[in-house]
């Protein structure tokens, strides 16, 4: 996760503390399943210079450690240092580990000297998801692979008898819970237009049969609370739609984009540090 400067939706979100959000979605079956997979696109070989942007509590960096082995060299970078705290202590025992507190949208960190960027569920709250991929690419060697991760919260479904409700209870939360709400069907052009060629397009669905852990993740009754208080959304209309969700039986999905692209010979780096 990222500080950006400007609200966005965990800063009023109740759903739990960033670090265990974070393992929550680390843990659980879609997130196992994607971050594997994720981190089989990142070409780490034994040796590699991997970083971690927005690495948050640290939960990707052990297993790109073990990808790139005792000659390898792994970075969390990220701006929020309560959870730098957490990444540092969680991965204290690897030696190939470091965590800096920076602005992933300026690296610290020299120009085509990383051979994996892995981002996993940042650029939807960033300020400037074209400069951070920027920056990436600078960083980038010949032949340096990038894997994003990211959702497309208008494709987040919610099963209710009132259909309505449940379509503008979306669209309220793409307009005003998200920064970058629809950024994963934009990943392929971005990498694209930041000069890189995209090898991959890979949809994952995550789907929820249970409100309360759902709620854990998606926060929607702080959501609804947050709605109803700025009368984005009918009081009464919102209270009894989300009364119906947590009381059961509860359905709800939402896609996210796995991109995974390289550098490639003739890019023309702008910067250097």
């Amino acid at each position: 996760m990222v500080a950006t400067g400007g609200p966005h939706y965990r800063e009023w979100l109740d759903v739990a503390p960033p670090s265990d959000y974070l393992r929550n979605i680390a843990d659980s079956p879609t997130g196992k399943s994607y971050k594997a997979f994720a981190k089989s696109l990142l070409r780490i070989n034994q040796g590699s210079v991997v970083v971690d942007l927005g690495c948050g509590a640290g939960v990707d960096l052990p297993a790109c450690a073990e990808a790139a082995g005792r000659t390898g060299k792994v970075i969390g970078i990220d701006q929020d240092q309560r959870l730098l705290a957490h990444a540092g202590t969680h991965t204290r025992h690897l030696p190939t580990v470091s965590v800096a507190n920076a602005d992933i949208h300026q690296l610290p960190l020299k120009t085509q000297t990383v051979d994996c960027v892995h981002i996993d569920r940042v650029l939807q709250h960033v300020d400037s998801p074209a400069t951070v991929l920027s920056e990436a690419v600078r960083t980038l060697r010949h032949d340096g692979t990038i894997v994003c991760i990211e959702p497309d919260w208008a494709t987040l479904t919610i099963d209710h008898p009132d259909v309505a409700f449940s379509r503008a209870y979306t669209q309220h939360f793409v307009d005003q819970a998200i920064r970058n709400a629809t950024i994963g069907r934009a990943l392929p052009r971005m990498l694209g237009e930041a000069g890189l060629s995209v090898d991959a397009v890979h949809p994952v669905v995550a789907l929820w049969t249970d409100a309360v852990e759902a709620d854990k993740i998606l926060g929607f009754r702080d959501v609804c609370k947050h709605a109803i208080a700025n009368g984005a959304l009918p009081a009464r209309t919102t209270q009894n739609w989300i009364e119906d969700l947590m009381a059961g039986p509860f359905f709800s999905s939402l896609c996210l984009f796995i991109v995974a692209a390289h550098v490639e010979d003739g890019r023309h780096v702008t910067a250097s540090h």
